[in-house]
């Protein structure tokens, strides 16, 4: 077996690289590879290789790391490419949040959709089009694997460009585990299907190693434990501690950030489950997020990505970090490193993609979902082996399901045009169309809006010059 190239780009981040470092290294098949770490910030990207470096000389491993903070130094010859940065860093994210809630939209996380998503995607996609364009030059068969968000709108834009690309959440694992857990079940004794969008990808199956249906029973639990809050009931007020995530993965039993009053009134009315957490999710359509009050009824505790995004260097995060560096080498349920491994020792495994509804490029066949556009992104189950990335066909969806995914699609279709061409008409329509921007601001003061972000981000968006 070689040592294939992984290149890590944004490798300056706090946490992240270092897990997805990890997880590649806790794979003896992989422990021979060459991390090349790349970011603009060489401040950061010390920090970062000095963490990997020293956990491979603590476990006696023949992996190399370099960094770098020349792109096309990194890319030459890649076999793989992660993509982990956040163009802009949290002063762009500031404008994402704190501008929108000047017009009384509010976001929690605001990376995904609607102002602060598809400006976040802008900003990505004018740094991704750079990244496909060297690639496509000096490595055209290296895999893309995104974990950049707006997961979509990123994936949507490079695939476009020609770039083979999967973009890898843990929306589908995280929440599978925590509905087999509520009601009651095994999780290695369900079985599941699951596909949408990423962040809002339905759960249209789910049933025991004997083949019984077990949804019913999920149905119940969930919709026994978050009764639907009742008019004019205050419900959980939104506690204004402090909530600090230290890590990517979230406890099963985690009751902030699972807890299911907007997941499950959406299941009350559509019949499915979706993907993405129930503070995240309530950013994606009108119904929630309308006033302090309908807020409250629905979300226990305010989860403020943005708060947690500024304050990383905490001494929970120094515990945290320290224990993964010093600790065995052990893998987070990241498909990554799976994907990987698969690819290198032709191993066969299923893991959740999103990937081009009509295929990879260079294998367009039929659409993986027959009810949502072709040219859309999607997230289904994917076989991965030595021929890489293969998705499955899903079928169709719900059509109510469908439905929903179709106004998130609308949105990232704009915002894609937008990013790639330079059109600031497109960014307009884009966030008019954003189902909550809708529901809560008229078209001048959407407009207003989004020409204050245009005119904060500038700085990052050089394809708006």
């Amino acid at each position: 077996m070689g040592s294939p190239r992984i290149v890590i780009v944004g490798a300056g981040g706090y946490v992240f690289p270092l897990r997805l470092s990890l997880d590649i290294l806790s794979f003896p098949e992989l422990q021979s590879a060459n991390l090349v770490l790349y970011d603009i910030s060489e401040e950061n990207l010390k920090r970062t290789f000095e963490r990997v470096k020293t956990v491979i000389g603590a476990n006696k491993l023949p992996a190399k790391v370099e960094m770098t903070t020349q792109r096309r130094k990194a890319l030459k010859n890649a076999d793989y490419v992660i993509v982990a940065f956040q163009v802009g860093g949290v002063e762009a994210y500031a404008h994402d949040v704190e501008i929108p809630r000047k017009y009384g939209l509010d976001q929690c996380v605001g990376d995904t959709l609607g102002p602060g998503g598809v400006f976040r995607g802008l900003r990505s996609i004018g740094a991704l089009k750079e990244i496909a364009k060297d690639m496509l030059e000096l490595c055209p068969d290296a895999l893309m694997l995104q974990y950049a968000n707006p997961m979509a709108m990123n994936c949507w834009a490079t695939s476009q460009l020609g770039i083979k690309t999967v973009g890898l959440c843990h929306s589908v694992q995280g929440t599978s585990a925590m509905l087999i857990k509520r009601a009651g079940f095994v999780r290695e004794d369900v079985y599941f299907k699951c596909g949408g969008i990423n962040h809002q990808a339905w759960f249209t199956r789910f049933h025991d190693k004997d083949g019984n249906d077990i949804y019913p029973a999920i149905r119940e639990a969930l919709l026994t434990q978050n009764p639907s809050p009742l008019s004019g009931e205050p419900g959980a007020q939104a506690d204004k501690s402090k909530f600090t995530q230290t890590g990517m993965d979230h406890d099963v039993n985690d009751d902030i950030y699972y807890h299911e009053r907007v997941r499950t009134e959406i299941m009350r009315t559509f019949g499915y489950f979706h993907t993405e957490s129930s503070h995240h999710g309530s950013e994606y359509t009108p119904w929630f997020r309308k006033n302090a009050k309908t807020i409250n009824a629905y979300i226990r505790k305010r989860w403020d990505y943005f708060k947690i995004s500024s304050g990383r260097d905490t001494p929970e995060q120094q515990k945290h970090l320290e224990e993964m560096m010093s600790g065995p080498l052990k893998r987070s349920e990241e498909y990554g490193s799976l994907i990987i491994h698969s690819m290198e020792t032709d191993e066969k495994r299923v893991i959740y993609g999103n990937v081009p509804n009509d295929g990879m490029p260079g294998a367009k066949g039929a659409n993986a979902i027959s009810n949502l556009p072709q040219n859309a992104l999607v997230e289904v189950a994917c076989l991965v082996d030595r021929n890489g990335i293969q998705p499955t066909l899903h079928g169709a969806l719900p059509p109510q399901c469908a439905a929903i995914n179709r106004t998130n699609i609308n949105v990232q279709e704009l915002a894609v045009l937008g990013a790639l061409t330079g059109d600031r008409d497109a960014v307009h329509h884009a966030i008019a169309m954003d189902p909550l921007t809708g529901a809560l601001l008229t078209l001048p003061q959407i407009r207003s809006m989004v020409d204050e972000m245009f005119a904060a981000e500038a700085q990052w968006l050089p394809q708006f010059a």
